[in-house]
């Protein structure tokens, strides 16, 4: 019998490190980039008016130590080192708040797989959360609660100690953690009636105080402190709000499930501890069981799309000014890539100089995004694309506008400093330089951008502002993009006039996605008197050589240019297969499947094939 209870000792707290360790793994090979990019999304000043304006709703200590918490993600190993610290703790304190024996510690797993699953399902709505320190909110709150749980079932029942102090719990905790305080009296209110001792009246009273508690604390503080938060989630703060259009109410069901967890806990309260394992097979098979559903559960809701991630790593590469990495992602593209992939693919090639002769050696298309959220690209990657095709003034729009409606993030101070460097606008630029400085991660970058503050020679000389002046050579004006980013960049383009050759580069990819031929035959006059004995990249050839071919009104041999004779046999047989393919009767679709992989990489199949590009 002692080797047994050794072994019912240890086994389900091993069972415990070890899920925690698994999970950590997980994340850091399979999240890394999301990771970076939850922190980027975050901001925590280490300010004292910072943390006053969290604590103007309630909730707002959750947030601030999430913000907190979530910083460290800078380093994913320190940060999901943190997060899984949080869980072992957390795991401590409900084991002794409702005296759970070492032998069922593995029931504890479940509300660290809901917690888990409200990270990792989150895909798109990394962007659109409002809820700063998403990460760790939740786990803190259910920290707070145990503890609270725990030090009410210490006290004694006598003078209604115990009524009171849910009273007085509630009263002090709903300004810190909001909902969680809420749920921590109805926990309180429940276990109530499962400790010893008690009259019916006393248990009554009990969990009267605790409705009470839940019903009017929170209707107090809305009338006489947190007057910014409406009537209507002052029962739900530090909670995620899961609605853009309609309410998307799946991603609530992990929250479900925890506060029922932690209300059967209470309910069950000492029913664990009087059971004996008299059956070791029966008890390990149930300790199976229970892991093997949440392992189940959350492979199955883990969030998984490789054009999600793929994103989140160019936008790393992009952050970072690696275009070379940008392609490298671009070239193992296996699935139809989203428009974002396919415009950051672009910007990449073109600050490489190769857009001309590659734009159409890699993957094209426009999946849409794995998402029930209306999911826009001026979310995803606008700004950035923005910036770095010479628009600061939109890319200061956008981020300036989400940072109203979705909280400011380091992200946007940094872009918008950015902006504001490229305008002139120095005094804006140390504004937010300033704010930067009180981040623990974006210091550095901070000072960086300040020994640049003023200096116009070296902000021309830099990677990542140098090479974006080119593309500022035009009349300076804001208006209405109508939220869709590539459409708006490309018509820029090809409607601005720029002497400058590099412009003409840009100038001449946009006249290419228009299709439209005297847009085109406009820009190619102006590229190829800028770039007097230079060769023409493949793709303007193709696309000269095509529509002169085409509409018969051009003669390419009174221009200046040589038209390779691999673009005339390559036009030649492409036209030649679409005769016989027309001759059969083929559809559009089938054709693609045919030409892609002889012609995939032209313009030809680009003009001809591609259609219905979605633009978000």
């Amino acid at each position: 019998m002692k080797n047994k209870d050794r072994f019912l000792q240890f086994f389900s707290p091993l069972i415990c490190v070890v899920a925690l360790i698994v999970t950590a793994v997980c994340l850091l090979v399979y999240e890394d980039e999301f990771l970076w990019k939850v922190q980027e999304l975050n901001l925590h000043l280490d300010t004292p008016l910072f943390f006053k304006q969290q604590m103007v709703v309630s909730g707002g200590l959750l947030t601030w130590l999430g913000t907190y918490f979530t910083e460290f993600f800078y380093h994913p190993l320190l940060g999901v080192s943190l997060l899984c610290g949080w869980w072992a703790l957390l795991i401590i304190l409900m084991k002794q708040a409702f005296r759970v024996p070492a032998k069922w510690l593995v029931l504890l797993l479940i509300p660290i797989a809901m917690l888990l699953l409200t990270c990792v399902d989150m895909g798109y709505w990394v962007y659109y959360l409002k809820l700063r320190g998403h990460f760790f909110v939740a786990t803190i709150g259910l920290c707070a609660l145990c503890c609270t749980v725990w030090g009410f079932r210490l006290l004694p029942n006598k003078f209604f100690i115990r009524p009171v102090y849910v009273v007085l719990s509630t009263a002090v905790l709903y300004p810190l953690i909001g909902f969680y305080a809420l749920l921590t009296a109805l926990v309180m209110g429940v276990m109530e009636w499962r400790l010893s001792k008690t009259t019916t009246l006393q248990h009554a009273i009990g969990s009267l105080a605790a409705i009470l508690s839940i019903a009017v604390i929170p209707l107090i503080y809305y009338r006489f402190v947190f007057h910014e938060t409406s009537s209507t989630n002052i029962y739900w703060t530090a909670l995620p709000l899961y609605r853009i259009l309609e309410e998307h109410s799946a991603y609530y069901i992990p929250y479900y499930i925890l506060s029922a967890f932690f209300v059967a806990m209470a309910a069950t309260y000492g029913q664990l501890c009087s059971g004996q394992v008299k059956h070791l097979l029966k008890w390990g098979t149930v300790q199976v069981l229970i892991l093997g559903v949440l392992v189940l559960g959350v492979q199955h809701f883990w969030y998984r799309d490789n054009n999600f991630h793929k994103e989140l790593r160019m936008q790393r590469y992009m952050e970072q000014c690696d275009w070379s990495g940008i392609l490298e992602e671009a070239a193992i593209q296996e699935d139809e890539p989203t428009r974002a992939i396919v415009m950051m693919k672009n910007l990449a090639l073109f600050r490489l100089g190769k857009q001309g002769d590659m734009m159409y050696h890699y993957k094209t298309g426009a999946k849409k995004s794995n998402s029930p959220l209306p999911v826009s690209m001026t979310q995803v990657v606008g700004s950035s694309i923005y910036f770095f095709y010479g628009m600061p003034n939109y890319c200061y729009r956008w981020c300036l506008e989400d940072g109203v409606e979705y909280g400011w993030r380091a992200e946007y101070l940094k872009y918008m400093t950015r902006c504001s460097m490229l305008n002139g606008e120095y005094r804006v630029a140390r504004k937010y330089i300033d704010l930067l400085k009180h981040t623990r991660y974006h210091r550095h970058w901070a000072e960086q951008q300040e020994s640049l503050l003023g200096n116009d020679e070296a902000l021309r000389a830099d990677n990542t502002y140098g090479p974006i002046y080119h593309l500022m050579d035009f009349h300076d004006k804001l208006s209405s993009d109508q939220s869709i980013v590539e459409q708006f960049l490309m018509y820029h383009f090809v409607s601005e006039a720029s002497p400058d050759k590099v412009y003409l580069d840009q100038a001449m990819n946009a006249a290419l996605w228009t299709k439209d031929i005297p847009t085109f035959w406009t820009i190619f006059y102006h590229y190829i008197k800028s770039h007097p004995n230079e060769h023409v990249p493949t793709h303007y050839q193709e696309a000269a050589y095509m529509y002169s071919q085409l509409e018969k009104n051009v003669n390419l041999d009174a221009l200046p240019i040589t038209i390779d004779n691999s673009v005339k046999q390559t036009y030649a047989a492409f036209m030649e297969l679409a005769q016989q393919c027309n001759a059969r009767r083929m559809t559009e679709e089938q054709m693609k499947e045919v030409f892609y992989p002889r012609f995939g990489q032209t313009f030809f199949f680009e003009y001809f094939l591609v259609r219905n590009q979605k633009l978000y």
